[in-house]
């Protein structure tokens, strides 16, 4: 039998609008996926839950800044949709390019952590390539991060993004050990790595998300095709 298999709507964000978003989770679910991601769960999130109920996909993590937004209005969302883990998906480059900058965004996760748990719900963090790249005292500002993270909160690790920040993919998941919960995946010519070696390394996973971007055209008979080859790696 497969094990859970989600999906980062932002990979289908152009077939998501209110008339679209039903016939195009039922798409995603009839591909294989068992799980979505959602990047917005504010805009509709009624009709986000109705179109989960209808097609019988779950939402067990979200992208949402709750560093940044109402964060009452984050979590209330968050419960509707079941959703467990609110991830902060993004924060700008610069904002993390000293010391002072990553010691200011850890101390505002934790606080949204330790407050998002008196929900029941958890927090993570989301990397792209500038969190490698950027270099604190020669420390990439991803691991000073990190050590500054209250353990509560897990991480979802998205492979290709470090990778082209200079990690070690294969090297650095095993390290994080059990705070990488999630993965953000893709199988391309893109990767640097086999990914198909690279997702046994993290063994606390509860979930990987294919996240794929098309800038011109049809985007879903990539994540077809991306569905097919991880639901033969994903077992459960």
């Amino acid at each position: 039998m497969t094990g859970p298999l989600g999906v980062q709507l932002y990979s289908v964000r152009d077939d998501i609008g209110p008339d679209a978003l039903p016939a195009t989770l039922g798409r995603l679910a009839a591909a294989g996926f068992t799980h979505v991601e959602p990047y917005d769960i504010l805009s509709d999130t009624e009709g986000l839950a109705v179109a989960l109920d209808a097609t019988g996909l779950r939402a067990i993590t979200a992208h949402s800044k709750i560093t940044e937004l109402d964060r009452d209005a984050v979590l209330a969302a968050a419960t509707r949709l079941g959703i467990e883990t609110v991830i902060v998906p993004w924060v700008r480059p610069d904002s993390i390019s000293t010391r002072e900058g990553v010691e200011a965004l850890a101390a505002a996760i934790n606080d949204a952590a330790a407050y998002a748990a008196g929900h029941g719900i958890r927090v993570g963090y989301h990397n792209h390539d500038f969190e490698f790249a950027q270099k604190i005292d020669g420390v990439p500002a991803y691991e000073l991060l990190v050590e500054l993270l209250d353990p509560a909160v897990v991480l979802e690790l998205d492979t290709y993004w470090a990778a082209v920040g200079g990690a070690e993919v294969t090297e650095l998941i095993p390290r994080l050990g059990d705070r990488v919960r999630f993965l953000h995946v893709k199988h391309d010519d893109e990767n640097p790595f086999d990914i198909a070696e690279v997702l046994p390394l993290a063994g606390s996973l509860e979930l990987a998300v294919v996240e794929v971007v098309v800038h011109e055209g049809d985007v879903f008979p990539l994540v077809d095709r991306n569905a097919a080859y991880f639901l033969g790696l994903v077992t459960a």
